[in-house]
């Protein structure tokens, strides 16, 4: 059994509980978060979120919501408006807010709850779903150390957290990280169309290009190596992997001019979506 965190709250409220926030709502109960303190309000919950607070006592979409101590926001961004009257009702004064809303900066939350105090934004990625994610947050002034701490213990239930000294970062790290997962996909799907290219079926092609990434990030993961140094260590002199290098660090049209290129489209347009 896992060890409860001394950071975690007594209470806490999720809103939302769709892909992200049901898989957050899962990483914070195997960590020890007391399930009888927990309430999710989600106007469609899933089977499996329903089934899940079934089984484990938590309070789902009650007539009169409760103030916790931690107000989780996990919906959609363009709901915020119509759910703002109804969230206000649920903050006390010391309620911190952990607010995985794409685009919503604390300044729209402020002004859209005026209740609110104590904030913190995050940007989680997709593989925070499987425990394995990145997470840049930021937060605003009126957080306390101990709120601090509470937000780090329940974002790192979902993977690694990054705390940025200035919100305005979060436009970069959403188009690093949050975006970042397509990026990799991508690749997937170029590596296996080379290699169906290059003469090997398309179903074959597809396996090993799926599974050379699954493995390299695994190792990426485990070594403790910097990425420079594992690219040096399976790259010999001469051979195939560096003449591929060859191609793909050619200035200026290499892999690294291409993901500035990408990297900086994403920030603009979060930028946009933000503004």
């Amino acid at each position: 059994m896992t060890k409860p965190s001394s950071q975690l709250p007594s209470s806490l409220t999720l809103v939302g509980a769709g892909k992200m926030g049901g898989s957050m709502l899962e990483g914070w109960l195997a960590l020890g978060l007391p399930s009888s303190g927990v309430t999710v309000i989600d106007p469609r919950p899933s089977e499996e979120v329903s089934r899940l607070c079934g089984e484990r006592g938590i309070a789902l979409n009650p007539a009169q919501p409760p103030v916790s101590e931690v107000l989780v926001l996990a919906i959609k961004p363009q709901m915020l408006d119509e759910a703002a009257g109804r969230l206000n009702g649920l903050l006390g004064p010391k309620t911190l807010i952990v607010s995985i809303l794409a685009g919503k900066t604390i300044g729209d939350l402020k002004s859209r709850l005026p209740a609110a105090t104590a904030i913190v934004r995050a940007m989680p990625n997709l593989p925070a779903s499987i425990g394995r994610g990145a997470t840049g947050a930021a937060a605003s002034g009126e957080v306390t150390d101990a709120q601090r701490s509470t937000a780090d213990a329940l974002l790192r239930a979902n993977g690694i957290v990054e705390w940025l000294p200035s919100e305005d970062l979060i436009d970069a790290v959403t188009a690093v990280s949050g975006s970042g997962p397509a990026y990799v996909f991508h690749l997937v799907e170029c590596l296996a169309e080379a290699g169906t290219a290059a003469g090997l079926p398309p179903d074959l092609a597809q396996r090993l290009a799926r599974a050379t990434v699954i493995g390299a990030g695994e190792l990426l993961f485990q070594s403790g190596l910097s990425p420079e140094t594992l690219r040096q260590n399976v790259t010999s002199p001469g051979g195939t992997t560096a003449a591929a290098l060859g191609v793909l660090m050619a200035e200026p049209h290499g892999l690294k001019a291409l993901m500035r290129d990408t990297v900086a489209a994403a920030k603009r347009r979060a930028e946009e979506l933000a503004g």
